[in-house]
C-alpha cells in the first residue's frame, strides 16, 4: 500500500505483488490496484476501472515501492 498522510482525507494505493525472479517484483494483477482515487477526463466524466487502470499503473510503476519492498524482505 501507498498513501499520502497528512491533515487532510489522505490519498491511497494498494496492489499484490509477486517476486518473479532473483531480485526481481512486480505487481501480481496489473488490473488490480484498489484506491480511494477517482480519475476524470478531459470533460469532467469519471473515467470507469478499465479506463483509469492504465493511469493507476503509471502511477504504480513511479513509485520506489520495490526498494521499500526489498528493504523489509532483508530486515525479516
Amino acid at each position: 500500500m501507498w498513501a499520502q498522510q497528512g491533515d487532510t482525507p489522505g490519498a491511497g494505493l494498494a496492489w499484490d505483488w509477486v517476486q518473479i525472479g532473483s531480485g526481481v517484483l512486480a505487481m501480481a494483477n496489473p488490473m488490480c490496484v484498489v484506491t480511494n482515487l477517482r480519475l476524470v477526463g478531459e470533460r469532467g466524466e469519471v473515467l470507469s476501472v478499465n479506463e483509469a487502470a492504465l493511469y493507476y499503473n503509471r502511477m504504480v510503476c513511479a513509485l520506489p515501492w520495490q526498494d521499500e519492498v526489498w528493504r523489509l524482505l532483508k530486515a525479516a
